[in-house]
């Protein structure tokens, strides 16, 4: 069991070129899990895209990041309305692990944890390709996860774009030079 005192809402690198994160959220595991494998769900925290419950299958993840929040805050310049990336399942163990590629060369994995009546979430991101990919991914994780959150329990959160410019910054003494 992990020990709920340290958790930190921050994500934290681990080892080089990985940052882990991890948040308690309500609901059943099953529930978390749908948000997490579920196109429709899934696109009101992070990003559309249908997924084969299946070791192998391909998936593209479309982030439509103005849609999250109402309003969708001041989003950055050089950032599109919409990004696609290319992923494929890499291990499954419903309801508790996915892991899946990142794109060309990162890896990311859900790990979920029945803690009480709440489940712990702990998302690892591995092979981040430099200290200002691991500034704006531990943002944007913070931020996503922030959003879920919000959504499994009817809160409301800050605008989107707002909170990732604000948690990048926060990121910066975070994330070893």
């Amino acid at each position: 069991m992990n020990d709920l005192a340290t958790i930190s809402a921050y994500g934290a690198v681990t080892e080089p070129a990985t940052i882990k994160i991890e948040r308690l959220l309500p609901g059943s595991i099953d529930r978390v899990w749908a948000y997490l494998t579920q196109s429709e769900l899934r696109r009101r925290w992070l990003a559309a895209g249908d997924m084969e419950m299946k070791v192998g299958s391909p998936f593209e993840l479309v982030w439509r990041n103005d849609e999250l929040t109402d309003p969708p805050g001041n989003r950055p310049e050089g950032f599109a309305e919409e990004h696609r990336m290319q992923s494929r399942i890499t291990e499954l163990d419903p309801p508790r692990k996915m892991t899946f590629t990142w794109g060309e060369h990162g890896e990311v994995s859900f790990e979920l944890e029945t803690i009480g009546g709440d489940v712990l979430l702990t998302v690892i991101h591995r092979r981040i390709s430099d200290r200002n990919n691991m500034l704006m991914i531990g943002a944007g994780w913070h931020m996503h996860l922030d959003v879920l959150a919000a959504r499994l329990t009817g809160a409301k959160t800050e605008p989107f774009w707002d909170g990732w410019n604000r948690l990048k910054k926060e990121y910066e003494p975070r994330i070893p030079a």
